[in-house]
C-alpha cells in the first residue's frame, strides 16, 4: 500500500476502540493462556518497557513497519523477533518516551522524527516479568537504520501487504526456554517465525489496521 494513503487511514485509527486481549490471544499458544492466567497475580510487580511499531514509507514509497531480531545471548528473548524498545529507566518522563528513547537507541531513529498514533493494549510477559506497553506511530522519511551492536542482530522491514495477507499466518513447532516441541500459532514474515508477545500485539494491530484501510 502506498505511504501516503496509509498515513491518511489512520485518522480514522485514532478513534477505534482497542480490541485489546481477546484479538491477542488469537495468537497465543494454549499453554501461555493457562501461564498467564496463573502469574496475573505478578503483574503488579513487574518490570516496564515501551517499544514501537513503526511505519514509514520503502523507497518505492510502499508501507513497511520495522521488527529487530535480538542478539543471541542468556536469556528468555534470546534470538527473537520483536519490536524496537525496551526496558523503561527513571530518567524516562513516562512509558511512551521510554519506547522512543530505546527505538532511537536501538535502530537509530531520531524520535523527533517519530509520530505517535496510539497507545496499543499492554502485553504481561510471564517468563520475564514485563509489562509491555505497545505504540503505533510512523515516520515520514525512510529511515537509515544504525544498529545497537549489542543489542541488534539485523533489522527485518515488512512490508504491509505481506503482513495483513492471510497467508502470513501459520503454526510452528518450537522450543522454547520453558517447553520443548511446543505449538504456536505465529506470523511469517521475510522468512521468520514470529511468535509470543510480538505476534499478540501484531494481531491487534492488524485487526485495528483491517478496520482502518
Amino acid at each position: 500500500m502506498e505511504f501516503n494513503r496509509f498515513k491518511s487511514s489512520l485518522s480514522k485509527l485514532k478513534n477505534l476502540e482497542l480490541p485489546g486481549e481477546e484479538i491477542q490471544m488469537k495468537m497465543a499458544p494454549m499453554e501461555r493462556l493457562v501461564e498467564l492466567k496463573r502469574l496475573a497475580q505478578n503483574k503488579s510487580n513487574a518490570n516496564k518497557a515501551g517499544v514501537m511499531v513503526l511505519f514509514y514509507p520503502s523507497l518505492s514509497n510502499h508501507t513497511q513497519f520495522v521488527l529487530i531480531l535480538r542478539k543471541t545471548y542468556r536469556g528468555v528473548h534470546s534470538g527473537q523477533v520483536g519490536f524496537p524498545g525496551g526496558r523503561y529507566e527513571l530518567q524516562d518522563r513516562d512509558l511512551l518516551n521510554t519506547a522512543l528513547r530505546e527505538t532511537e537507541e536501538e535502530v537509530g531513529i531520531p524520535r523527533s522524527q517519530m509520530n505517535v498514533i496510539k497507545q496499543l493494549t499492554e502485553m504481561y510477559i510471564p517468563p520475564s516479568n514485563f509489562v509491555v506497553y505497545p505504540y503505533l506511530g510512523t515516520t515520514d522519511i525512510n529511515p537509515k537504520f544504525v544498529l545497537q551492536e549489542d543489542e541488534v542482530e539485523s533489522i527485518i522491514e515488512v512490508d504491509l501487504n505481506h503482513f495483513l495477507d492471510d497467508n502470513s499466518i501459520i503454526s510452528k513447532k518450537i522450543t522454547t526456554s520453558y517447553a520443548l516441541d511446543l505449538d504456536v500459532p505465529a506470523f511469517q514474515l521475510n522468512g521468520h517465525v514470529v511468535w509470543g508477545a510480538t505476534a499478540m500485539i501484531l494481531s491487534e494491530v492488524r485487526h485495528l489496521l483491517q478496520k482502518t484501510l
